[in-house]
Order: C-alpha cells, then structure tokens, then sequence
C-alpha cells in the first residue's frame, strides 16, 4: 500500500527523471549531430576555411547561444536532482541505473568537455587564419581534429549510455 507523500515524491521524481532525459536527448544529440554530420562536412574544407568554420560554430555555442548553455547544464542538473531523490525512494537496482547515470554523464560527457573539447575549441579560437601561413594552418588543424574528434565520439557513446540507463530506470518505475 502505497502513502500520499510517497506517491507524491515519486511523481516528482517521473517528473525530474523525464526532464533529465529530455535535456540529455538534446545534448547527446548535439554531440551525435557533430560526430556524424558536422565534422565530417568540415573534414572536405581547406585547413583555414575548416578553422575558421569550426571558430563560428563554436562561437556560436559558447558565447552566442544561452539556449544551448541552458540545456546543458540542465540536463546535468536535472539528472544530479534525479539521482538525490531516487537515492531515498529507489530499491538497490534503480538506485544504481541513477548513480551510474550521473557517474557516467559527469565523467564521459561533461568532464571531457571542460577540461578536453572547450579548451581545444578556445585555441582554436584564438587562431587568426589570415596570418597564418598554409604549413601552420595544416599543422592546427593536425593538432584539433583526431583528438576533438575522438573525444566528441566518446562523449557520444558516454551521453547515449546515459540515456539508456535513464530509459530503463523510468520504465521500471
């Protein structure tokens, strides 16, 4: 027999639990659209318009987009909000889908993505391609793309796994 104010956190929680997978939708779509759409279109530019394409794109997520920064942080505030209230309401099994959840979005998405992606992007952005002789801009190039590219594809995998153990806590509940 189930009481009110369980009831009425366990609601809470569907509904923090379906936010968290919809704003995680979005960020893992994001990173699956630049794994298989954005980078390889950039891959058939020159070293400079590849440059200076990859300083607009990412221009326009760090400074020009407070929607995307919104989504987000959200998505791992949400999941974060998720984990603390299923960590009281939760059996042992979806307690776990929710602390591996967090462990893997904060560690495989969003821990590369300060400390590895944003800090490659904000050298490149620092680049003035037009001063830039064509060996230099090769060599930049060289140094951003496999390992932005790997690591995007991680974050990828990482965020995809978060939202499987998420649809599979929210279908046991």
């Amino acid at each position: 027999m189930s009481t009110p104010g369980l009831e009425s956190v366990m609601t809470m929680l569907r509904t923090v639990l379906v936010l968290a997978i919809l704003l995680s939708s979005l960020m893992a779509g994001v990173l699956f659209a630049f794994a298989v759409v954005v980078m390889p279109g950039l891959r058939s530019l020159d070293d400079g318009a590849f440059i200076r394409s990859f300083q607009v794109i990412d221009r326009v997520i760090q400074k020009g987009q407070p929607l995307f920064f919104l989504v987000w942080v959200g998505s791992l505030l949400t999941l974060i909000a998720a984990a603390i209230i299923g960590l009281w309401q939760l059996g042992r099994v979806d307690q776990a889908l929710v602390v591996v959840a967090v462990i893997v979005a904060v560690l495989g998405v969003h821990a590369p993505t300060i400390r590895i992606n944003v800090p490659m992007n904000n050298q490149l952005q620092r680049l003035d391609t037009s001063t830039m002789n064509p060996g230099t801009l090769q060599r930049a190039r060289l140094d951003f793309e496999g390992r932005w590219n790997r690591w995007n594809v991680f974050r990828t995998v990482c965020a995809t796994l978060v939202l499987v153990l998420l649809s599979v806590l929210l279908l046991r509940l």
